[in-house]
């Protein structure tokens, strides 16, 4: 394993850190200016780079700025004396894994040493990337039979339904569908039908001639014209009028339609793919859907999962986005601790992907460090913790639990103890840490627990990992 780097020209500080490191089994080479460091460069290289900010010579930004020329993913943690504005964002321009300002708690740094050292071993066995970002992304089950359908959908023509709740990414599967059918050299056309309203969506869709109505100074196109040979996705279409249904159920029976104000019949070749977070058969049976266009766009129903239902997908998805919200600020990605990813993924999080990718762009705007623990996360999302909501059906965390156990017994599993506990002890441990920034010998006495009782919970529960 390569050593940690301290770099200081204080020796009290250097002192500091060699007891701690030492104490932890941590290898390390202490320097006493960043000159004699990059001597060693070239025979050594460090696994994480500790190092003051001000020093005579060669400063702190300087000797991280030439490290990021030859080993770019080397995390570099700047410490400085004087915390004040100018230095912060000096040292995060400059490409800092993090900022400590002195004086620090002592068992603070090492933590952020090695969260250091982790996120340098992920830079070392992640693998190369791609060329292209992946079009949908999900390891989970539900997501792969996702990927499943599209495949086996790719040389179809037929209509598809795709369901899901709102931010679950509808309209990236409708893309996804043309993008790898026959259609995919002709026009991809997406409409909203809620966010248009009534009196314009019958000429948005079907165009309309010169003179139609007030203001129709020319002849306009419509979507079904404009996605001819190609697809036309039409999203919320539950709640589309109905007299625009009994159209819409006329074009996809025998492919006609006219412009507004025209009388000549008009052919288009379109594939048609809805979408809806609806319950189209309740609306069916309400009388506002109509039976016969249900069944005309029901041919092949794809349906979208929640983000609850994959949550495995949460830890990639959330990277991809803060890597995403940083090339389009062009930033340096940010990137969440594995207590903060944790509690990201037991959130139910209403808003699915799309509530994420929110999330992890005000990250990136927002958060004050380049690593994010759960106290740096938006308020309104550590507000909505599980418990929280379920305390609202109920009153209190206990009777959750009560519901859990009975759901369980219910299903008939066994052994429930075990994993119920482990969600305890990990719930426990993680909010008493994001309480203290890190710090265990504190987290522990708050909790009543030794901090080698801590470390070991952490070990076992596989928190920091």
């Amino acid at each position: 394993m390569k050593p940690v780097w301290i770099i200081d020209d204080d020796r009290s500080i250097r002192w500091v850190f060699e007891k701690a490191l030492g104490r932890e089994g941590i290898d390390f080479r202490a320097y006493a200016s960043a000159g004699e460091a990059l001597e060693h460069l070239a025979d050594e290289p460090p696994q994480v780079v500790v190092s003051d900010i001000r020093m005579p010579g060669v400063s702190g930004l300087a000797f991280m700025q030439a490290l990021k020329e030859r080993l770019p993913q080397t995390p570099v943690i700047i410490m400085t004396a004087y915390s004040d504005l100018e230095s912060a964002v000096a040292a995060f321009q400059g490409g800092a894994f993090e900022y400590l300002p002195k004086p620090f708690d002592v068992d603070h740094a090492v933590e952020l040493v090695r969260r250091a050292m982790e996120e340098s071993r992920r830079q070392v066995e992640a693998p190369a990337e791609g060329g292209d970002t992946p079009e949908i992304i999900g390891q989970a089950p539900a997501m792969q039979e996702v990927f499943r359908a599209i495949g086996r959908l790719a040389q179809s023509h037929a209509t598809v339904l795709i369901t899901g709740e709102s931010g679950t990414g509808k309209e990236l599967v409708a893309r996804a569908l043309h993008r790898h059918s026959p259609r995919a050299a002709r026009a991809f056309i997406a409409i909203n039908t809620a966010a248009i309203p009534k009196d314009l969506l019958e000429s948005e869709l079907f165009g309309h001639e010169r003179g139609a109505f007030t203001g129709a100074q020319a002849m306009r196109r419509g979507r079904f014209e404009q996605a001819d040979g190609g697809t036309l996705f039409l999203d919320e279409i539950g709640d589309m009028p109905p007299d625009l249904q009994t159209r819409l159920l006329r074009v996809l029976s025998d492919g006609q339609f006219y412009r507004v104000g025209g009388h000549t019949p008009l052919t288009a070749n379109v594939r048609v793919i809805a979408a809806t977070h609806q319950d189209l058969e309740a609306r069916v049976k309400q009388g506002l859907f109509r039976e016969d266009l249900y069944h005309r766009l029901n041919v092949i129903r794809l349906r979208l999962p929640s983000l609850r239902e994959r949550r495995d997908d949460i830890p990639v998805l959330a990277r991809h986005f803060l890597a995403k919200s940083a090339r389009e600020l062009g930033v340096e990605v940010k990137r969440l601790t594995e207590a903060a990813m944790q509690f990201l993924a037991a959130q139910d999080l209403p808003g699915n992907v799309r509530q994420l990718e929110n999330l992890c762009h005000w990250v990136t705007v927002m958060a004050p460090g380049q690593v994010v623990d759960v106290a740096d996360l938006p308020p309104d999302v550590r507000g909505e913790t599980q418990a929280a909501g379920s305390a609202g059906e109920s009153g209190t965390w206990k009777d959750a639990l009560e519901r859990e156990v009975t759901a369980r017994l219910a299903r008939g599993e066994s052994g429930i103890a075990d994993p119920l506990t482990r969600d305890f002890e990990t719930a426990l441990i993680t909010r008493a840490l994001a309480h203290t920034g890190g710090r265990r010998i504190e987290a522990a006495g708050l909790l009543g627990i030794g901090r080698n009782t801590l470390t070991r919970k952490v070990q076992e529960l596989r928190i920091d990992k």
